[in-house]
C-alpha cells in the first residue's frame, strides 16, 4: 500500500497482518475444501482478538470498544481482506447500529456484543427485496404496546448462529412529496423467542465456510422495549451503517487485489517459458502495470472516503464510489492473476481460485454495482432537478 502512514497506524497494520498470518492464513485451505470453520478453531481466534485488542475495535471506548478512527478501522479492514473471510469474521465488529440501544437494551444487546458473549444479525434483504429494499414484506403491526411481527429473512450472513437479529419491518405508510413511503422500523428479536426461526440457509461458493442464514417470524410478539431507535426511522438507522460498510467493503477488496498482485508478481518473476520469466513479456508484463495503477487508486479513493468520514463530510456517493470501484478493481486483478496462473490458476492445490472465487461476491452483497452507480447518477442529477 502506497498510502503515507503515521507510526502508530504502521504499527496498527503490522500488529493486525503478523496475527492473521499466524492465527487465520494456515486454517484457509482447510476451511475452503470443508466448507466450514470447526467451533474450537473460531473461538480460538476471537479470544486471541479479544486479547490483542481487535474485538469491537470500531465502537466507542464509552461502551468498551477500541475507539478507533475510520481511518483505523479502513487498515483493519484491508487486512480482513487478505484472509479467509470465513475466519476473519470470528474477530466481531458489532453493528454501529447498537449504539441506538436504550435502557435495558444496553446490557442486553449492545454491551454483551462488545464483550463476546453475544453475537448479532443485520436482517434487511429478503427473498422479494434485494436491491429494491423498499419492496419488502416482513411486517409488525400493533398490538396494544406490543407488536406482531410476520415474515422472512434470507442471505443474512454470519460466521456462527447468532443470539439475535436487528430485523427491519414495515410498521405502516407516510404520504410524502414523491408518493407513498412504506415506514420501516428496527426491531431486536432474540432467537428463542416463540414463532422464531433462525436456520441455515444457502451455501455460497464465495467464502466458503462463511454461512448466510434464513430468519422466519410466524406471529411473533414483540414488546414495546424491543424496537431499536424510533418507530418509523429503520431506514435511516440502516443508513448509518451501510455507507460505512460499503467503504469497510472498498478496504477488503483492497487487501484481497493486493494479495493476489503479491501472488501475480512472484510467479510472473519466475515461472519461465520461452526461456525467460513470462513477466518479461508485454502480455503478462502490461498486466501487472495494470493491475498495479488500479490498486493504487483504489487505496486512494478509500482514504479519501475515510478521511471525509472521520471529518464527518462522508455523503452517499462517496460510499457508492469505493464500493463499485474497488470491487470491479478485484475482479479484474482476480480474473488477470489467474490469466497469468494459466492453467495453474484454477487448480485447488493453489490459492489463486479461492481468491478468484471470493472476489466474486463483493460486486454483490451491500449493495451490487449497478445500485451505487444509481446513487452516484442521482446525486449528479438531483441537484439540477431531474
Amino acid at each position: 500500500m502506497n498510502i503515507p502512514l503515521s507510526h502508530e497506524d504502521a504499527l496498527l497494520r503490522d500488529t493486525v497482518r503478523e496475527f492473521f498470518d499466524k492465527e487465520v492464513i494456515p486454517h484457509e485451505e482447510m476451511v475452503d475444501r470443508f466448507g466450514e470453520v470447526p467451533e474450537e478453531i473460531g473461538r480460538d481466534i476471537e479470544a486471541k482478538a479479544r486479547a490483542l485488542g481487535l474485538y469491537a475495535a470500531n465502537l466507542p471506548e464509552r461502551v468498551g470498544g477500541g475507539n478507533l478512527s475510520h481511518t483505523q478501522m479502513a487498515l483493519i479492514e484491508r487486512e480482513f481482506g487478505r484472509t479467509s473471510h470465513a475466519l476473519h469474521s470470528w474477530i466481531a465488529r458489532p453493528t454501529e447500529l447498537l449504539l441506538a440501544c436504550q435502557g435495558d437494551q444496553v446490557d442486553k444487546y449492545l454491551m454483551p456484543c462488545v464483550s463476546g458473549e453475544k453475537r448479532e444479525l443485520f436482517a434487511l434483504t429478503e427473498p422479494e427485496a434485494g436491491s429494491d429494499a423498499m419492496g419488502m414484506r416482513t411486517n409488525a403491526r400493533p398490538d396494544g404496546d406490543d407488536w406482531i411481527l410476520n415474515g422472512s429473512k434470507h442471505f443474512i450472513s454470519a460466521p456462527t448462529m447468532a443470539d439475535f437479529a436487528i430485523v427491519f419491518a414495515v410498521t405502516g405508510t407516510d404520504e410524502t412529496k414523491r408518493g407513498p413511503r412504506k415506514r420501516i422500523t428496527a426491531f431486536l428479536v432474540d432467537r428463542d423467542l416463540p414463532g422464531v426461526v433462525f436456520r441455515e440457509g444457502n451455501r455460497c461458493v464465495s467464502n466458503r465456510g462463511y454461512k448466510t442464514y434464513e430468519l422466519i417470524f410466524d406471529n411473533v410478539r414483540l414488546g414495546p422495549g424491543q424496537v431499536l431507535g424510533e418507530e418509523g426511522r429503520g431506514f435511516e438507522l440502516a443508513g448509518q451503517w451501510l455507507g460505512m460498510a460499503r467503504i469497510w467493503v472498498g478496504a477488503t477488496c483492497c487487501g484481497k487485489a493486493e494479495r493476489l498482485l503479491e501472488l501475480a508478481t512472484d510467479w510472473s518473476a519466475n515461472r519461465k517459458q520461452f526461456g525467460k520469466p513470462i513477466g518479461t513479456f508485454q502480455a503478462t508484463g502490461f498486466r501487472l502495470a495494470d493491475m498495479s495503477i488500479g490498486l493504487r487508486t483504489a487505496d486512494l479513493l478509500v482514504f479519501d472516503a475515510v478521511r471525509r468520514a472521520d471529518a464527518g463530510e462522508m455523503r452517499d456517493e462517496d460510499a457508492a464510489m469505493v464500493k463499485v470501484y474497488c470491487s470491479e478493481v478485484l475482479h479484474k486483478i482476480a480474473d488477470d492473476t489467474v490469466q497469468i496462473y494459466g492453467g495453474m490458476g484454477l487448480m485447488e492445490e493453489l490459492p489463486v481460485q479461492r481468491l478468484w472465487r471470493d472476489s466474486r461476491i463483493e460486486r454483490i452483497w451491500d449493495g451490487t454495482s449497478e445500485i451505487q452507480r444509481h446513487i452516484i447518477t442521482r446525486s449528479i442529477l438531483r441537484p439540477l432537478g431531474a
